[in-house]
């Protein structure tokens, strides 16, 4: 190894040249993505695959059955040996995140992909605060949502209790493998991964580093698997994983999270891409307005709280200066006739055509388009909005009571960016996804959006007349 290694991480470091996911004469040469745990197969045929996901299941579903059983304290320590290994590991996961970074530049994706794709050293020490703080918010499990005693004496209770075998397939976002398992362990579930081809090498590291850390306190190292391996034919065998399988949680792009609700046998919690508007209304202060668009737009553009749509109303006087600010950061305008009309000519844009309305860029580019009323924007937003989050910027009470009551998304936000609909900023510690969909969970999925519940209900001899 050329590099000066922690006693940790040397360990570490071995311990993926055993796996095969480094070669020998070091990491700096590159990392396979061949499984973390005993299930590596070359090139396996179908029946092979789909015996090994089996498998897979099998032994995340005896994981769970222990992860159910483990106490808040034992959760938290596990929580944070993974912090801690994550830091430790840290020039291991660097070194397999720049193999996935090259070849994906390589392959030419988009600036967006990439930016999800990249890890660094504050990506990663990011990661661990949050399983950090992950560790410090309550237990769901064994919440009690409800409860009463009847009339014949009978004692109800209702609580929360893991869903069991937590499946996600995602697609470019290392962050996401870790992300899920912290949520998994803290909720008492196991969670199967299969993160995708771009971002193989960096989970391979990643849930190499999971599962010993798991194993350091004595919870089961099966609590995370990954099922990369098999590709393509993996992630399909584990959506048709029916009755191995509790929960599948897809998080990506449109055509991910489509192909995964169409083609899955497994119950689906669907999460949703992000084509989030803000209405800048007539009352709106220009410095808040400013400082907000900025920040929705600018902060981080491939995620998918950020801000795709931005509509004015026709009797506001700051759009000249919002305008400007995105330029100035950079910001393509995609405009309709009358925001053109509205703009200085020192101000450029492009046409928007219908299309823009409906997409969701991941990129430093926003739709603009200028509206007569509230009603009016109400109306664009529910024509093309994927119900994930809006935002209003104004100082009238009113108009803000009736744009919470009439937008149905999972989130609705009032002068404040559309950046803090994300599981850590609202106090959830992490989430596996923002669902948009309506039953069970909506919006950020954090612990106890990964739980179920359970009746208990206790008497002394009653029997039913």
């Amino acid at each position: 190894m050329t590099e000066a290694l922690t006693p940790r991480s040397a360990v570490l470091a071995d311990k993926l040249i055993a796996d095969g996911l480094i070669p020998a004469d070091g990491p700096s040469q590159g990392v396979r993505a061949t499984p973390a745990s005993p299930e590596a197969a070359e090139a396996p045929g179908e029946a092979d695959v789909e015996a090994a996901v089996h498998a897979i299941a099998d032994r995340s579903r005896h994981a769970a059955r222990r992860m159910a059983g483990a106490n808040r304290a034992w959760k938290d320590r596990g929580l944070r040996a993974i912090a801690a290994a994550l830091l430790e590991g840290s020039r291991q996961i660097l070194s397999a995140n720049a193999k996935d970074v090259s070849a994906g530049r390589a392959n030419g994706t988009s600036a967006a992909m990439l930016d999800r794709l990249t890890l660094t050293d504050a990506r990663i020490k990011a990661l661990a605060g949050a399983l950090e703080n992950l560790a410090t918010l309550p237990d769901p499990v064994g919440n009690v949502v409800r409860g009463q005693t009847l009339p014949n004496g009978l004692r109800l209770r209702q609580i929360n209790v893991p869903m069991g075998v937590v499946a996600a397939i995602y697609e470019a976002r290392p962050n996401v493998t870790v992300d899920i398992a912290g949520l998994g362990l803290k909720s008492g579930n196991a969670v199967i991964l299969r993160g995708g081809t771009a971002a193989a090498a960096t989970n391979a590291a990643l849930v190499t580093i999971l599962r010993d850390a798991l194993e350091s306190v004595g919870l089961p190292a099966d609590a995370v698997q990954t099922v990369d391996q098999y590709g393509r034919e993996g992630a399909n065998v584990l959506m048709r994983a029916r009755g191995r399988v509790d929960v599948l949680i897809p998080r990506g792009g449109r055509d991910l999270i489509q192909s995964v609700v169409r083609n899955a046998a497994v119950p689906v919690i669907e999460t949703g891409e992000g084509n989030v508007h803000i209405f800048l209304d007539a009352s709106a202060n220009e410095e808040m307005a400013v400082e907000i668009l900025l920040n929705a737009k600018t902060q981080r553009p491939s995620v998918c709280n950020t801000v795709e749509t931005l509509l004015v109303h026709s009797g506001s006087t700051v759009l000249p200066a919002v305008a400007a600010a995105l330029r100035a950061a950079g910001v393509t305008l995609h405009t309709d006739e009358r925001v053109r009309a509205a703009l200085p000519a020192s101000v450029e844009s492009v046409p928007a055509t219908e299309e823009d309305w409906a997409t969701e860029y991941m990129d430093l580019d926003l739709a603009v388009a200028m509206v007569d009323s509230l009603e009016d924007a109400v109306r664009h937003i529910r024509t093309w909005s994927t119900g994930h989050t809006e935002a209003i910027l104004t100082n009238d009470l009113a108009n803000a009571e009736r744009f919470i009551a009439e937008v149905d998304s999972a989130a609705v936000i009032v002068n404040a960016s559309t950046r803090f609909t994300d599981g850590g900023e609202l106090g959830l510690g992490a989430e596996v996804g923002i669902s948009t969909q309506k039953l069970h969970a909506r919006g950020p999925m954090g612990l106890t959006e990964l739980t179920t519940t359970k009746w208990i209900v206790q008497g002394e001899g009653q029997i039913r007349a």
